[in-house]
């Protein structure tokens, strides 16, 4: 079983991350919330890289939620579908859009439950959010951010959200930062396959180590 970090590790960790990463923000392009939301929506197993090729296409014909919700699904499916899982997104953000159009008078909410009420969008999409358009002290897990905080000794915990409440407990404040550092950590330095031990400013905190040498 892999050592949990001390106090002291946590504390050097978090500030660390704080300096390499001070002000990180999301790599999703986007110029309002809608835009936001809809990017996050499709970055759910899909690349950054990709919903950035895709949105601008998207954004220019459904600009606005009224838009998106009266789109044709097959036309959005067949703007969408190099994206992962793009028959089940598409049917998505068009009842999403009509819900925030419906319940919330066009204007996509800001606070989790209200996020979460809209058809794809879960706990860490609605964090995502938060995170990055008010820079709300919340945590959201992605593979990345989950994988990281593993490898550290951060978390042992099984599963996205229970990581997302002890990362919490365990980093306090900043987490709007620390979600995106270890995010960008995780997908350019500590990757899933061949980490880039070497360069690594936490090897020293780092808990895998020993497996990565073998």
């Amino acid at each position: 079983m892999v050592k949990q970090a001390t106090k002291n590790e946590i504390q050097e960790i978090k500030k660390l991350l704080l300096e390499h990463y001070a002000g990180a923000i999301t790599e999703l392009e986007y110029t309002n919330v809608y835009e936001l939301l809809v990017a996050v929506m499709l970055s759910a197993q899909c690349t950054d890289k990709r919903v950035n090729i895709i949105t601008p296409k998207l954004f220019e014909i459904y600009p606005t939620p009224a838009k998106l919700a009266r789109a044709n699904l097959a036309d959005l499916k067949s703007i969408i579908n190099s994206c992962s899982f793009f028959n089940n997104k598409a049917k998505n953000l068009i009842t999403m859009a009509q819900k925030v159009m419906s319940d919330f008078d066009g204007e996509i909410p800001l606070n989790q439950d209200d996020l979460m009420s809209l058809d794809g969008v879960g706990q860490k999409s609605a964090n995502v959010v938060l995170i990055e358009y008010t820079g709300a002290n919340l945590m959201a897990v992605d593979t990345h951010v989950f994988r990281v905080s593993h490898r550290l000794g951060l978390s042992r915990d099984k599963t996205a959200i229970a990581t997302e409440l002890t990362l919490s407990k365990k980093l306090k404040s900043d987490l709007h930062t620390l979600h995106q550092a270890m995010v960008l950590f995780g997908r350019y330095t500590c990757k899933a396959k061949n980490p880039q031990c070497g360069e690594c400013f936490l090897a020293s905190y780092c808990k895998s180590r020993e497996v990565f040498k073998a």
